[in-house]
């Protein structure tokens, strides 16, 4: 098997501020776990980026312009996975992001199904969750309540 390159990724699960997190449902467009829920904002730190820019570049990209009220940073994660038959190692900086749900909408249509608000307990019972996302959970349990 071919390895990749390690690569700097972002992910921003972003809340009302009242209890309730954007996911996303990935479609057909994406390259990999199509049909899977995720945090909506989320993606590639591009080259000469600051991680704070990446990150609210994601949250335009992802969920539609939505303004950015606060930003707490949670940690990072070693992220391994096989794609297209290559091993990828994805350094993952993760963010809880406070964002004004009234702005939220699909940004991305060709790599979004659909975008649902839930609470932590609900997204703990769903299934069809991304493959990362259980450990993203585990591990800010305390943080995300």
């Amino acid at each position: 098997m071919e390895r990749g390159l390690i690569r700097v990724s972002v992910i921003a699960f972003c809340h009302d501020g009242r209890g309730n997190y954007l996911i996303s449902k990935r479609s057909q467009g994406c390259r990999d776990e199509q049909g899977t829920w995720e945090p909506v904002a989320g993606g590639g730190v591009k080259f000469g980026e600051k991680i704070d820019d990446a990150v609210r570049r994601e949250i335009r990209e992802e969920a539609g312009g939505a303004s950015v009220e606060a930003v707490e940073y949670l940690g990072y994660s070693d992220v391994f996975r096989v794609q297209n038959g290559i091993e990828t190692h994805w350094i993952a900086h993760n963010f809880r992001v406070q964002i004004n749900p009234a702005d939220a909408k699909i940004g991305e249509p060709h790599k979004c199904d659909e975008q649902r608000w839930v609470t932590i307990a609900e997204l703990e019972q769903m299934e069809n969750l991304h493959s990362q996302f259980p450990a993203f959970l585990e591990k800010y349990r305390e943080r995300l309540q």
